[in-house]
Parts: C-alpha cells; sequence; structure tokens
C-alpha cells in the first residue's frame, strides 16, 4: 500500500457519518484536487494528503467550536503524518493548508498546494452536490427552507444560521470570486450556474 491508501484507511476509521462531512465529501474533494493538479505544479503527494485530512475533526455547525475544526484538523493530522515518512518540511505544508483551507477562516493559503486544497473543497460546496449538502445540514439543524416574507434576501441581510436559502447569499455566491486557481474559477463558474438555475426554479414554485 502507498502512503496515500494508508492515510485513506486511517480517515475512513475517524471520520463521522455526517452527509456533508463524510467520507464521500473526502473523496470529492480527493477527485477535484487531482483535476486542478494535472493543469498546476504543485506537489500532489501533499495535495492528496492535505485533502484526505482536511477534515478529521468537523465539528457540527450548532457546536461552540464549529469555526475551529480546520485548525484542530491542522493539529491532529500532524500526529497521524509523524507516522509516515514525512520531513518536517512537507508536514508544515499539510497542516498549514488544512488549517488555512476553510471559509470561515478567512484566510487565502500561502502555498500552491494549500490554494488547491481550499479550491478543492470550495467546489464541493458548489453545484448539484452543493445544494444536496446545504439542505442535508438545513435538516440536522431543524432550519425552515427559506423565510416566506423576502425567500432571497432582496429587503434583508441574509442570515444562514435561521434560513436555509440565505446560505447561497451569505456564502455559496461568494466562492467563486474566492477561487485561488485558474482551473478552480472555471470550474467554479459552471458550478454557480447550476445554483443559480435552482434558485430561479425555485423562484417559480414557491413564490
Amino acid at each position: 500500500m502507498t502512503v496515500i491508501d494508508l492515510i485513506k484507511s486511517d480517515v475512513k476509521k475517524i471520520i463521522k457519518n455526517d452527509p456533508s462531512h463524510d467520507f464521500d465529501h473526502v473523496m470529492r474533494v480527493y477527485n477535484n484536487a487531482q483535476k486542478i493538479c494535472k493543469k498546476e505544479k504543485a506537489n500532489e503527494k501533499l495535495v492528496l494528503c492535505a485533502v484526505l485530512l482536511h477534515d478529521i475533526v468537523s465539528y457540527p455547525k450548532s457546536h461552540k467550536n464549529s469555526g475551529l475544526s480546520s485548525t484542530h484538523s491542522a493539529k491532529k493530522s500532524k500526529q497521524i503524518l509523524k507516522k509516515y515518512s514525512f520531513s518536517d518540511r512537507e508536514i508544515v505544508i499539510i497542516s498549514d493548508a488544512i488549517r488555512d483551507h476553510s471559509f470561515s477562516q478567512n484566510k487565502i493559503p500561502e502555498t500552491l498546494e494549500g490554494k488547491i486544497l481550499q479550491d478543492a473543497d470550495r467546489l464541493d460546496a458548489l453545484g448539484a452536490i452543493g445544494i444536496a449538502r446545504v439542505f442535508a445540514t438545513a435538516g440536522l439543524l431543524k432550519r425552515p427552507f427559506y423565510n416566506p416574507n423576502d425567500p432571497f434576501c432582496n429587503k434583508r441581510k441574509p442570515d444562514d444560521k435561521t434560513w436555509t436559502v440565505d446560505h447561497f447569499f451569505q456564502k455559496l455566491f461568494k466562492l467563486e470570486s474566492l477561487m485561488n486557481t485558474k482551473s478552480g474559477k472555471a470550474e467554479a463558474k459552471k458550478r454557480t450556474l447550476v445554483l443559480k438555475r435552482f434558485l430561479n426554479q425555485l423562484r417559480l414554485e414557491c413564490c
């Protein structure tokens, strides 16, 4: 088994069965990262290790430590990486990428490897799968789909802690402009169109 396979096995044992941050999510981000790596001059091994470990600590959205998931994942990743033949420099690159990837951290990763992880993870928040993840989370948190008085935030600020559709306006529509790589931006543009088409159809059905 390669070191990637070994880490993948470790992650399967650790990761929780949250439909928005389960092992299937990790593998979708993994596939996104592979595609981006083909077009960018990055160390694929380090990128893919960062991807596999990026959500090994994932607090529920309602948890007081929700904003610290990436920081705690980065710390835990170091413990796992030390079991394998990674140099200190490689461990820093991987753990820093994990620490800085999340939207809530509001950071741009310093390395190309970190930028690719961030792009690959954000792509999984867009498109059809992004819509599925939004409503899966809403179901877990028992949030209503939309504000019946202003479903699409025309006259109010988005509040995605209360209304599910507000998450599109508070976060998802911002991601395309925040992508780091050219290939990431191109894919984000396609997936953002899927979100817009969904909301246009929702307008016809609910308003």
